[in-house]
This record gives structure tokens, C-alpha cells and sequence, in this order.
């Protein structure tokens, strides 16, 4: 097949090849939109391929290509890239960059197969796809320092990729064991990269408590300390707070499966023993959350009632002062009235304390008296 680079043509869908599909995640709700979009608004940009032994291999446009055949279209058009294998999965990362960009398991597997099976270096890897080399080196770890079972789960959409690094700091024996003890104490991440690090200089004994009692062990730690618990909440706060961190998570984690194709590897034995299961997390969910709407209704309740009471409070205070106010200035006066002084004064001057005591004598002598 005569193909000028740039030149663009239509290609019947089958023709199109998919090798370098390996190299991307499948996506079936994306595909059904853009089959949404192809339907409405025709293909707006060719699909990019290189030629391998004179058949087209898809660089960039699986999710068109999978949008075609569901229409079906026959044809989808198709431009033409003169490139090596180094060059191609460059593409395959450079291409994505500008939409929705690929994901890290993708990008592991495009700075795996260049430095294992292409035999570039870290460095010249990089330079390939315009990023640091510290950026390689992260990537290549991903796959090549994670437990089988972290990466199955990274790439059904299970395993958060910022965890997947931190597991990759560990020997591969020991990363299934955290990662049951990060899921099953809802540790956060900052309480995950204190584990981790606590572990790297731990002996098997210290280990143990480690992983049984992670929090008590970053308590314990000099310098590590963690969200062990919100000093503001009671410990029946602290226990549903818990349970919500816990709740969340494994919520959070379920979303990322379903909104990524985790659900494309399932076989068709696996679906029909699961369907149950996620019916009942339907279920389980609908009805949680009109649980937790009766909460916030009964605790908004509750606080109106709580104003309610303090402003009837308020006024009865009030009330209680103004009457001890009226009843204060109908009783007589105990202590000394307006015209005490004048009176007092009149008394000495008349010589109260005795003949022949003047004014001033008289002064002196009740100031002796009242410091006496």
C-alpha cells in the first residue's frame, strides 16, 4: 500500500489494527458517547495510524474506531504518521495529552515497553516524551516494583495511583499486607506514607504491631505524628468518623471502578454471579442515603428547636430583671440617701463629737476611727 505521510483516506473499519491497543484502557462509557457524537455530529478529526508490514495500526482513535463499528459505519478516515516503534508510542502518549490525558497505568505501560523492549534509556525516554527523567523512573516503578495483586487493582481502577507509589517503596511480599491494613483502618495518606516509612526499619516483631495497630504505632513514633483522632468529636463521634472515613473510601474506590472499564475485564460467569451483589449495593445505597436525609432533617429539627427554646429563655431573663428592677425602687433605701451626707456634715458642725471640737478636729478624728 502507496501512502504519503499526511496524506489522509477513508479505511474500512476492519482494516484498521488495533496492536498498540495494549496501551490504553478500555472505556466503554466513553465509547458510547462518542458513538453519540459521531451519530450527531459526523467524524470531526481522521484517526492517526502507522503503517506495520503494510497494514494501518490505530495510534490515536480507539474509542472512534469502537464508536464506528456500534453505529455501524463502514469507513472511518484515517491519517497516515511515518514513524519507528519509539516514535509510535511516543504518539500514543503525545496525541492523548491534548483531551482527556492518559491515565499513569497507561503512561507506565508506554515508558515500559520504551526502556524494556525498545532499549532506550530513562534518559532518552524522557527526552522522547518531553518529561524529567524522575518521571520515567515513577512510572517504570509502577509496573515493575508493585505486587501483581496492586497492579490488577490499579488497573481495574481499584488502587488510587498516589497509593501505588507509596506501596512501590516496599518490597513486593509486603504491599498485599498494607494494603489490607491501609483499606481496613481507612488510613489516609499521610497516615499510609507514615506506615510505610516505620516499615522500611522495622524487624519482623515490630512489624506485626505495625501493621495490627498502625495509629498507636505513628502515636509511638518520635516525629510521626497522625490523625489519630478530631480532639473536637466525643468517642462516639470518633467512631462514626471512622466508620464514614472507612465508608467513603471503599464508596470512592467502587466509583473510580465504575466510571473507568474495570467492568470489561469481568467474564460473563463473573456478571452473573456479581449482578445480585450490586443490587444490593444499589439498594443498600438508595436506602442509606434517605437515611441520612432524615438526619439532617430531624438534626435541622432539632437546632430550630434549640433557638426557639433559647430565645423564649432570653425573654423570661429579661422579664425576671425588668420585675426585679420595679420591686428594687418600691422598697426603702438601706443605705445612705441623697441628703445622708449634708446631714452628717450639719451634725459636725454643730459639734457632734463634743464642746469646743471644731470642724477640723472632727474630720481627724473619724478618719482615725475608720482606719482603726
Amino acid at each position: 500500500m502507496r501512502w504519503d505521510h499526511g496524506e489522509a483516506r477513508p479505511l474500512a473499519i476492519e482494516e484498521l489494527g488495533e496492536r498498540y491497543r495494549r496501551y490504553r484502557l478500555s472505556d466503554p462509557a466513553a465509547e458510547e458517547a462518542m458513538a453519540r457524537s459521531l451519530r450527531q455530529f459526523g467524524q470531526l478529526t481522521p484517526v492517526m495510524v502507522c503503517l506495520r508490514e503494510g497494514r494501518p495500526e490505530l495510534l490515536d482513535g480507539f474509542k472512534r474506531r469502537a464508536a464506528a463499528a456500534l453505529l455501524p459505519w463502514r469507513t472511518l478516515s484515517a491519517l497516515v504518521l511515518d514513524a519507528d516503534e519509539p516514535q509510535a508510542k511516543a504518539a500514543i502518549y503525545g496525541l492523548n495529552r491534548t483531551g482527556s490525558r492518559p491515565q499513569q497505568l497507561e503512561e507506565a505501560w508506554i515508558v515500559h515497553a520504551l526502556v524494556r523492549e525498545d532499549g532506550l534509556t530513562q534518559v532518552q525516554a524522557a527526552e522522547l516524551l518531553e518529561q524529567h527523567k524522575s518521571w520515567v523512573c515513577r512510572r517504570l516503578a509502577l509496573l515493575e516494583r508493585l505486587a501483581e495483586e496492586a497492579k490488577a487493582e490499579l488497573r481495574l481502577g481499584l488502587l488510587a495511583p498516589s497509593l501505588a507509589r507509596q506501596l512501590t517503596r516496599l518490597p513486593m511480599g509486603n504491599q498485599a499486607a498494607v494494603l489490607t491494613t491501609v483499606r481496613r483502618e481507612a488510613l489516609t495518606t499521610v497516615e499510609t506514607r507514615g506506615v510505610i516509612d516505620l516499615l522500611r526499619g522495622a524487624n519482623p516483631e515490630q512489624e506485626q504491631f505495625i501493621l495490627t495497630k498502625p495509629r498507636e504505632a505513628l502515636l509511638q513514633a518520635e516525629g510521626v505524628q497522625g490523625p489519630i483522632r478530631d480532639f473536637r468529636l466525643s468517642p462516639g463521634g470518633n467512631r462514626v468518623a471512622r466508620q464514614l472515613r472507612y465508608l467513603l473510601d471503599a464508596l470512592g474506590a467502587m466509583a473510580n471502578w465504575l466510571h473507568y472499564p474495570g467492568h470489561v475485564e469481568l467474564k460473563r460467569h463473573d456478571r452473573l454471579l456479581l449482578e445480585p451483589r450490586f443490587v444490593k449495593l444499589s439498594h443498600d445505597t438508595r436506602q442509606v442515603a434517605a437515611l441520612v436525609d432524615e438526619l439532617f432533617e430531624h438534626w435541622q429539627l432539632m437546632n430550630r428547636r434549640t433557638t426557639s427554646h433559647e430565645r423564649e429563655a432570653a425573654q423570661r431573663d429579661r422579664a425576671a430583671l425588668a420585675s426585679q428592677d420595679v420591686a428594687t425602687a418600691d422598697c426603702p433605701r438601706t443605705g445612705r440617701g441623697p441628703d445622708d451626707g449634708a446631714a452628717r456634715d450639719s451634725a459636725l458642725r454643730a459639734g457632734a463629737f463634743g464642746p469646743g471640737i471644731d470642724l477640723a478636729t472632727a474630720h481627724a478624728t473619724g478618719a482615725t476611727e475608720f482606719t482603726g
